[in-house]
């Protein structure tokens, strides 16, 4: 098959998705789900599964869990959402995206089965599988085709009727809580963690990350309820020590079964610190059932290999420019800290865009409360997504939060509103001024492209 072909059946096939209920009207029910594992011989039982929910970082702790499996020379499936560029991201064997191939030749054998399905809940007055719905089961039917040795599965949303909970997690990893898509979810940390709390199977081993009270009281009870194993960030492992490094920063790290000083991680900030320290002991409940310790040089290769494209992630210098998919106040303020501890910045030039869904007003909030004085200078913009809040809105209720009219800019394409960050950033000759390109997830793919990192590497 020709690579223009392929390119061509990718975008058919995702276009095909894109016509069923979109990203953001998930269904909340499991039973299509089992119903398409049934009739595709139980795709969702042909290999462990490492169980990924929380609020922020899932992403991130999925890669690095990920990376420590492939330094002990497994054979990995990981389904993340959502995608920075292309929908093969979402859904990688061995670290790097499904080949188009791949992708098109399963999707094509999968969707006389979809049909069916499709069928039985017409017929039954329900809405067909969705967007995320089928995407999900094609991350099974890839995982058991290839077949992995363990897949890492980051859910979508919450967790008890998310179509990623028909796969059995041996692991339940739960990365911190906070409030997003309240609306869904609840209102507090903890009925936001009853919904997560919903992934952990009976006999599972839960890794929780540290948590609001309410919320670790939650799945305390969830886990002891299931008869889990579960140990808790701060109380069992963490992050003993850090220190800024060239590149990311240097960590020594508390596990279940042992002590792991000197790890280089290639990210930035306190908040991926605890993402890995997450990840490690994911990875020793995995492979040694948190009871035996890992070899050190492979937890080392593992967390310098680990990447997190669109995380804080540096596309240019002078000006320095960082793309950072924070979407919640959580995340803003989480790599604030990361960004003003890592980068010296004079001034920092903010680019923003914000889906409709988030609450906008949190994260200009959040984004005042972080940066002060240093990020003045606010360039309001949208993505592509026709979620995407109009810019000229965003700005508005910017300069009721208190921004200076004239510190305010507006542009409606990404590309203007990169260019005028950067010419503000260079204002006066500063050669220490910053470009921050942040909100949504949309915006910091694009924004990839437009800098010319349109995906990642094979093996990134």
């Amino acid at each position: 098959m020709s690579q223009q072909h392929d390119e061509f059946s990718v975008e058919s096939v995702y276009a095909e998705l894109l016509g069923r209920a979109p990203e953001n009207k998930m269904e909340p029910r499991l039973a299509p789900l089992f119903r398409a594992m049934d009739v595709l011989g139980e795709p969702n039982k042909a290999f462990p599964i490492i169980h990924i929910t929380g609020t922020n970082g899932k992403t991130s702790t999925s890669r690095m869990i990920e990376a420590g499996l492939l330094a002990h020379d497994l054979r990995t499936g990981r389904y993340t959402s959502p995608h920075l560029t292309k929908v093969t991201e979402r859904i990688s064997i061995d670290g790097a995206p499904v080949s188009d191939e791949t992708f098109v030749r399963i999707w094509d054998e999968i969707r006389p089965y979809l049909d069916i399905v499709d069928g039985e809940l017409a017929a039954a007055g329900e809405n067909r599988l969705t967007y995320f719905e089928c995407l999900t089961i094609l991350a099974f039917a890839i995982f058991a085709d290839e077949p992995v040795d363990v897949a890492v599965m980051e859910v979508g949303l919450g967790g008890i009727t998310d179509a990623t909970n028909v796969g059995d997690g041996q692991v339940a990893v739960i990365t911190p809580i906070s409030l997003d898509h309240t609306e869904l979810l609840g209102d507090t940390t903890g009925l936001i963690a009853e919904e997560k709390a919903g992934i952990i199977k009976e006999g599972a081993f839960v890794i929780s990350a540290a948590q609001p009270t309410d919320a670790a009281q939650v799945i305390l009870e969830a886990a002891r309820e299931k008869h889990a194993d579960f140990r808790f960030e701060g109380v069992e492992f963490g992050v003993e020590n850090r220190t800024v490094a060239v590149g990311g920063q240097m960590l020594d790290l508390q596990g279940l079964a042992g002590r792991y000083p000197g790890i280089l991680l290639p990210l930035h900030g306190e908040h991926q610190a605890q993402n890995a320290a997450v990840a490690l002991a994911a990875l020793e409940a995995f492979l040694g059932g948190g009871e035996k310790e890992l070899n050190h040089e492979l937890v080392q290769e593992g967390f310098a290999a680990a990447t997190s494209p669109g995380r804080l992630e540096v596309m240019r210098t002078s000006p320095t420019i960082v793309v950072d998919a924070a979407h919640n106040p959580a995340g803003i303020a989480a790599s604030a800290a990361a960004l003003q501890e890592s980068f010296a910045f004079s001034k920092l030039v903010v680019v923003l865009g914000v889906l409709q869904e988030k609450d906008a007003e949190e994260i200009l909030n959040s984004l005042k409360d972080a940066y002060g004085d240093e990020a003045q200078e606010l360039c309001l913009t949208q993505s592509n997504s026709p979620r995407a809040i109009p810019a000229a809105e965003l700005a508005e209720l910017a300069v009721d939060l208190g921004w200076q009219e004239e510190d305010v800019h507006i542009a409606e394409k990404l590309d203007d509103a990169i260019e005028w960050a950067v010419e503000r950033a260079e204002a006066n000759n500063d050669l220490a001024g910053g470009v921050l390109i942040t909100g949504s997830i949309t915006v910091v793919g694009e924004a990839r492209i437009l800098l010319g990192r349109p995906g990642e590497r094979e093996g990134a």
